[in-house]
């Protein structure tokens, strides 16, 4: 399972557009929903919902950022199903919870196929908007993030299948913090996001590790049509420094990754709506590092109070 993943997961679920004023909220409210499904809108009070993801993998970036397609009979596919919810704490804060399953399939031209899975690691969140998008026309809005990863996955050290297909976790807790600077112009949003998360240390026999300071700088810009529709571009790219075993920096394990995603959101109700969207990592040299390049899908079903 690649580091990056908790790391993108928890930057999508902790920066996405802040919601404009009186005068905007339906053309904004549809746009941060494109981005961000556990994100509360500024008359929700509490949300939860259900998100499915599928993935392939058809090619890895090793250690020297150059990119290769699988090799013949090799393959990957996982599967992801969150359970996320969110509650408002005073006027403009809020935390949020995503529980992952996770399943991943494997196989290679000697081995054969594998399948294995189990609870992934959950994420805990929060956000506090100091600035509200829309208020001003020259201040954008400003929100700080913060966020827990904990490590309730099993880690790739623990795995027992061959193929370490019921690895699920990092291993590692991880903190995360991030600034979102955001703007609405019409009905068009614009999000800058900067993440940090810190991991810690864990020791495994004889070898102690602890993975590099991992940033993640996220762009997004997204259109409302009527009746609360939106559609949103997502471009993410994550950058992980050198770990750190017993002692020693090692030059081999940083790693990197783009990621372009689309997505959208389409209410049926005032308290119902369905978002999806697909991903893709680009298979370009220096692109990325130490990772795989999947592309797939996500879908999320949601069910608000206010």
């Amino acid at each position: 399972m690649s580091t990056c993943r908790s790391t993108f997961a928890s930057g999508v679920a902790l920066a996405s557009f802040v919601w404009a004023g009186t005068a905007h909220a339906q053309a904004c409210c549809a746009g941060a929903g494109a981005v961000t499904p556990g994100r509360l809108t500024p008359y929700e009070l509490v949300l939860v919902g259900l998100q499915s993801k599928s993935s392939v993998a058809f090619g890895s970036f090793d250690s020297r950022a150059t990119y290769g397609a699988n090799a013949p009979g090799s393959g990957e596919a996982d599967l992801e199903q969150d359970l996320f919810g969110a509650v408002r704490i005073l006027k403009r804060g809020q935390l949020s919870l995503l529980v992952p399953m996770v399943e991943t399939w494997r196989t290679t031209r000697t081995t054969g196929g594998e399948l294995g899975g189990g609870l992934g690691d959950i994420n805990v969140s929060g956000r506090v908007d100091f600035v509200e998008a829309g208020a001003s026309r020259y201040v954008p809005g400003i929100a700080l993030l913060a966020g827990l990863t904990i490590p309730s996955g099993r880690a790739p050290d623990q795995a027992t299948h061959a193929l370490a297909t019921d690895a699920t976790g990092v291993g590692a807790w991880q903190g995360n913090f991030g600034l979102a600077v955001e703007q609405n112009f019409g009905h068009w949003l614009v999000n800058l996001t900067g993440l940090v998360a810190f991991r810690s240390a864990r020791t495994v026999g004889t070898v102690s590790e602890v993975l590099g300071v991992q940033l993640t700088a996220l762009g997004a810009l997204g259109y409302s049509f009527q009746k609360d529709s939106a559609i949103a571009l997502l471009v993410s790219y994550t950058g992980e420094g050198d770990a750190t075993i017993n002692g020693a920096s090692e030059s081999w394990t940083s790693r990197q990754l783009l990621r372009i995603s689309v997505s959208g959101v389409y209410p049926f109700s005032d308290t119902w709506r369905l978002q999806g969207g697909l991903f893709f990592d680009p298979p370009i040299d220096w692109l990325g590092r130490n990772n795989s390049a999947s592309m797939g899908l996500t879908l999320s079903i949601i069910k608000s109070w206010t």
